[in-house]
Parts: structure tokens; sequence; C-alpha cells
């Protein structure tokens, strides 16, 4: 699923292409992603304006029109956005097609339908629909503010990093790799942490997804350091060639290096 640093990079794609220009036509092919929208409203609230900037929060991308409604697009399991002139080059599982003035397109890829698009008056009101945490590179979003969150969790830390309630952007991939990166088991409670290791885990988190969007969130871009291209089964740590181990937590897998980040703990977590 794209995670923060995925959406960053196509909020800045976005940004530096689609932004200005008058948009002529939607196509929506699949009305299945629209959450609260009708399609009339979507075509209703795009025909005739233009985006006028973006914004990023957790997963959510939003983008303002001049009209001041706001387009917002989740990604789900695999989105992704094309802009393009030539119609030929209108990608597979194409499910929302902007047309613009100036003969180029935007095209919304999502080819499992998980994705979400609608059209809302302010992106404040989606978070707090959503009861989404604070973003985690949001410049508010500071040491304090991450211990302060943390500090009444009585889980594992994998599943508190992805609860996008408490802080958004992170998600399976993104948390193993921030896990891996500070040397901390998945399955780690969240108050066996004490103070140093939790500011350990906030710098390596950010380090961690500045790096990710510095590399475009491609996995083959990250540095040799990095477990993420070794997500899988069957998987070698990058640092000391150790098969990596896969285990659940809260339903979800992890995989990590029981070298560098221990054995498993003891209890049954939460």
């Amino acid at each position: 699923m794209p995670e923060l640093p995925d959406v960053e990079v196509l909020r800045r794609y976005l940004q530096s292409t689609a932004l200005h220009h008058e948009i002529t036509d939607v196509d929506l092919r699949a009305e299945a992603l629209l959450e609260e929208t009708q399609p009339e409203r979507l075509s209703g609230a795009l025909v005739g304006q233009q985006f006028e900037s973006t914004r990023r929060h957790g997963k959510y991308l939003f983008v303002a029109l001049d009209g001041g409604d706001w387009l917002v697009l989740h990604f789900g399991m695999t989105g992704d956005l094309k802009y393009f002139e030539d119609p030929d080059q209108d990608p597979e599982y194409d499910r929302l097609l902007l047309q613009f003035a100036n003969g180029y397109h935007l095209a919304y890829i999502a080819p499992r339908k998980l994705g979400e698009v609608d059209v809302i008056d302010k992106p404040e009101d989606l978070i707090q629909d959503r009861g989404l945490g604070p973003d985690v590179k949001d410049p508010d979003f500071t040491l304090e503010t991450f211990k302060q969150l943390l500090g009444s969790r009585r889980g594992m830390i994998k599943t508190a990093l992805m609860d996008q309630q408490l802080m958004a952007g992170i998600g399976n991939v993104y948390s193993d790799e921030i896990l891996f990166q500070a040397r901390i088991h998945p399955r780690t409670k969240v108050k066996d942490l004490d103070g140093q290791k939790l500011e350990e885990l906030y710098q390596t988190m950010n380090g961690v997804l500045d790096t990710a969007i510095d590399c475009q969130a491609i996995p083959g871009r990250l540095p040799d350091s990095y477990l993420t291209p070794q997500h899988h089964q069957g998987g070698v740590c990058p640092l000391c060639g150790e098969t990596v181990q896969r285990v659940k937590v809260g339903g979800r897998s992890a995989y990590y290096c029981p070298n560098r980040q221990g054995q498993e703990p003891g209890g049954d977590g939460g």
C-alpha cells in the first residue's frame, strides 16, 4: 500500500505537472472509488476549475481547486498517477481521467479499485471524520509529540507506528524499515522503550522517511543498507547476510533481522 513517502512523491509529481490548467472533462471509470461523492458532484466540482495547490496528510493527497473545493485522492493498495499528452499513453487500470485545456491528461490509476476519490469542503473535515492522528512529517510533529502519543500505549511498537489514528503516514513496509534501522524487534512492547530509545526511534523514523522520499519511494534506489528491497520471504539482511525472519504483529506480517533486532520478546503483545 502506498505510504507517506509514496504519496509525498505523488503530491510533488502532481504539483509539478497539473496545476493551473483548466479541467475540461472528467471521465470516471470506476464509481466504486467514490466514498461520499456522487459522480455528478465530482464532475460539477472539477470541470471549468483549476488545481491551485496540493497538500498531504498521512496517506491522503488533497488538491485545492480554485473554486474552493478540494479533491481527495487515496491510493489504496497500488494506486498511482500519470500526466501525459498523447491519448495512446493512457495507462492500464485508469479509473479516473481528467482532461486539461492544454491538451494534457491526468490519470488516476487503481488496478484493484481499492483507492478513494472524493470532493470535500476542506481537508480538516476528512482528517477529523476519519480520526486521523497528526502527520508524522508535519513540522509540528516534534519529539515531545512522539513521546506523548506513545506514552500511554501498551501494545507492540510496530502496531503503534502503523496506527493511523495515533500518527498518520507509516504503513507495513516503512514501519519494518524504521525498526530495522533502529535495531528494535517489531514485537517489542512500547512500554519497554525508554526515553533515549524513543528519541533514537524518532530520529530514525524521520531519516528513513526523508531518504525514501529522496529516492522517489523506489525500493531499488534505497541505500544498500536498507531492508525494504529484502522485504519478502527468503530475503537476507543487507548488513549481515542473515535470513530475514517473518512474524505476525497485529495481524500483519513483519520482516526483521534476528541478528540486528534480537529474538522475539516474550508476551503476546496487543
